[in-house]
């Protein structure tokens, strides 16, 4: 086998693995996370984005942040059926205010869901 060949398989194989990791979850808004020391993965099983522009989705819906609180209830009623413990991703832009990040927080907690954020 000539080098060639082996930079050219390579590359194929590089470019398919980029490929499918950006597909690995297609439930997440793109936002800016913050840099964290941990790498402990959770399963997601709500994702609440917060982008820059203080924009919240729930998976890649966008909802008016009045009625946060009743939908996550909702999201997280509806995981109960095939969880114990449901988890809310926070995965928040590192501009977003930490007012709305930590009203995510409270809203998942008082529906009874584990509460996780998304970091880099």
């Amino acid at each position: 086998m000539h080098a060639g060949t082996l930079n050219d398989i390579l590359f194929i194989l590089l470019f398919f693995f980029l490929i499918i990791s950006t597909l690995a979850n297609p439930n997440v808004v793109k936002v800016n996370n913050p840099k964290g020391t941990k790498d402990t993965k959770a399963k997601q099983h709500i994702v609440v984005s917060i982008d820059k522009d203080q924009n919240v989705y729930i998976g890649q819906h966008k909802i008016d942040p009045n009625n946060l609180d009743s939908l996550i209830k909702f999201e997280v009623d509806k995981n109960r059926s095939t969880v114990d413990t449901p988890s809310v991703v926070i995965n928040a832009d590192t501009s977003s205010y930490y007012g709305e990040v930590f009203h995510v927080m409270q809203s998942a907690k008082r529906a009874g869901a584990k509460v996780v954020a998304n970091v880099k």
